[in-house]
């Protein structure tokens, strides 16, 4: 960087030395000044290639630390809040930015402004010898343009952050277009030039943005480059006035010409490395912003040391629950417990809030009000990465991911994976042991039609195997029961995507995987919780009826209508119901054995 910040200065002298020897008739010096000047041209040549190399290794590094610490911070995001957040989406997305090569500028302004740094001083040095006042017009020439270019940058970063979420959108509605998971509907209703013209609207919206940024940058750089082109007319008027006089020779004038040129350059490339280094500084605030976030799911200084194993239960006192402030309550005052070794099924109609109790329990949030007990610990005084070292969980939503079938299993307990054995016993016990055992490599078989599957001697691979809806179900189902060693094991709808003999062969295991353990079963098909020894029916919230299938169906109340009504589809019956579906209960156990 010192030798390269030299070599404009080098130029100019060595320029000089030739020019003023060739006009004396000094041949000889010449030779020597030419081979100097080609040397510094060699150097100019090559220097520049290994400064980009190390300014590119220096990038790299950053970024891949950068990308750690925004990364790490995500992941240390215990709860969903955040996740559902907009704003907190949009800021994100700046802070990707920032991680994601927007810091560039900084490491390149580093090597740049040291170079330009160097520069400037040695041909500030020759000017002021030839023309102090001309070094000091070119210098303050610099300060509007500095102050200029730190205004755009922060103008650039506000209009950035304001077309964020315009961007995103114009993301989610590309990938509508082009993943394969919404390729059938995109298709089948005729959705692609929909979807394109909302996602060209959102392009508009953001390059709008920019365009009118962009016309305020030239509108701003064309007046700053008139402002640097009348100050270098003035001081060659003045060069050339000065040689008409005699006070500087041929040389002079040559070499104050490439001085003034070579500080105007340095200084414009000073002041770009600054307005670029200030703007990727100012990105770099929502990444800051982000990685400085507090815990979004603190633990409370009551904390209790290691979560021990269950012994008890686990009790819901009073738990209500709302989103937000603005929202409807989802829960409304549930009282509920789950005893150690027992079996709870919680039904109802969609949006009870079935699914945001499992929220609740996984601690993904806390209570608005009310307490939940762990043996009579509340678990907002447990960190929630042990709480949920104690539970395995299969949610309704469950992923599908682009992993081979052994680590779609395996990320159910990573100390798990290396384990061929527990991963085929958690696939055999969900049923899916056959499936994986047909496929072209096994447990090693790419699960993705968007990535190859290959081994580390092939360059190419074919595509992966696309599973159909039921056998990623079983397979969500291994992942969950490959954690069998957990104090509490949690099934949302576990056989929706099943057919009926799948289903039926999956509740008999199911049954034997819940015996003696603590379970929550949620289901809308309610002949698979009828085993169960306690029933939970929720409705808008609340817990309107709890017992036994038997007792539940005696009580004539929301579970019976419901089961009949279920039942009434897969059996005909004698007599006609009544307005309430079914004619009582008598009649309801009638209708399915």
């Amino acid at each position: 960087m010192v030798v390269s910040g030299l070599l404009p200065t080098a130029t100019a002298w060595f320029t000089k030395f030739i020019v003023d020897d060739l006009a004396a008739g000094r041949t000889d010096g010449v030779l020597r000044w030419t081979v100097a000047l080609a040397v510094v041209g060699l150097a100019a040549g090559v220097l520049p290639h290994l400064s980009t190399y190390l300014q590119n290794e220096l990038a790299r590094r950053l970024d891949r630390s950068m990308q750690d610490r925004l990364y790490r911070s995500i992941n240390g995001f215990r709860g969903l809040s955040r996740f559902e957040n907009p704003e907190f989406r949009n800021d994100l997305s700046m802070a990707l930015q920032a991680s994601g090569g927007a810091m560039g500028p900084v490491t390149t302004g580093l090597f740049d402004t040291v170079r330009n740094v160097i520069t400037l001083v040695s041909l500030l040095g020759t000017l002021t010898l030839l023309s102090p006042v001309m070094a000091a017009l070119v210098s303050a020439a610099a300060v509007p343009a500095l102050m200029a270019r730190l205004v755009l940058s922060k103008q650039r970063v506000n209009m950035l952050a304001g077309v964020s979420a315009s961007a995103r959108r114009q993301i989610f509605y590309s990938l509508l277009i082009t993943d394969v998971r919404g390729a059938k509907e995109t298709r089948l209703f005729g959705l692609g030039d929909f979807l394109r013209e909302r996602m060209l609207g959102e392009l508009a919206v953001r390059q709008s943005g920019e365009r009118a940024m962009d016309r305020r940058e030239a509108r701003t750089q064309s007046l700053l480059a008139l402002l640097s082109t009348m100050v270098a007319a003035v001081g060659l008027l003045w060069a050339v006035h000065a040689a008409a006089r005699g006070s500087l020779s041929v040389g002079d004038v040559t070499a104050f010409v490439a001085a003034v040129a070579g500080t105007q350059a340095a200084l414009a490339g000073l002041v770009d490395n600054v307005a670029f280094a200030h703007q990727a500084l100012l990105v770099f605030g929502y990444h800051d912003k982000v990685t400085s976030l507090p815990d979004d799911l603190p633990t409370r200084p009551s904390a209790v040391g290691e979560l021990p194993e269950l012994s008890v239960g686990i009790e819901l006192r009073d738990v209500w629950f709302r989103y937000d402030e603005d929202h409807p309550w989802i829960l409304r005052g549930v009282d509920l417990t789950l005893a150690k070794g027992s079996s709870v099924a919680l039904v109802g109609l969609n949006g009870a809030g079935k699914s945001t109790l499992i929220k609740l329990l996984c601690r993904f949030y806390d209570p608005t009000r009310g307490r939940i007990l762990w043996d009579g610990v509340d678990i907002r005084d447990v960190p929630p990465q042990d709480l949920r070292r104690r539970m395995s969980v299969l949610f309704q939503d469950y992923m599908c991911y682009d992993l081979t079938v052994a680590e779609n299993i395996g990320v159910g307990d990573l100390d798990a994976l290396p384990d061929r054995g527990r991963l085929r016993d958690a696939a055999r016990r969900a049923g899916v042991d056959g499936v994986v055992a047909g496929l072209p490599r096994g447990y090693d078989t790419m699960l993705s039609r968007i990535f190859a599957d290959r081994t580390e001697d092939e360059e190419d691979g074919q595509a992966g195997v696309a599973l159909s809806g039921g056998q990623w179900q079983r397979l969500a189902l291994a992942r969950t029961l490959l954690r069998d060693r957990r104090d509490l094991l949690i099934l949302d709808e576990p056989s929706a995507g099943l057919d009926a003999e799948a289903e039926h062969e999956i509740h008999r295991g199911l049954r034997e995987q819940r015996a003696g353990r603590t379970s929550l079963l949620v289901s809308h098909r309610l002949g698979a919780v009828r085993e169960a020894g306690t029933i939970v029916v929720l409705e808008d919230g609340r817990i309107v009826e709890r017992g036994s299938h038997d007792e539940l169906m005696a009580r004539a109340g929301t579970y019976a209508k419901l089961f009949v009504i279920q039942a009434d589809g897969y059996r005909d019956t004698d007599g006609q119901r009544d307005e309430d579906g079914y004619r009582g209960t008598d009649e309801a156990r009638a209708v399915v054995p």
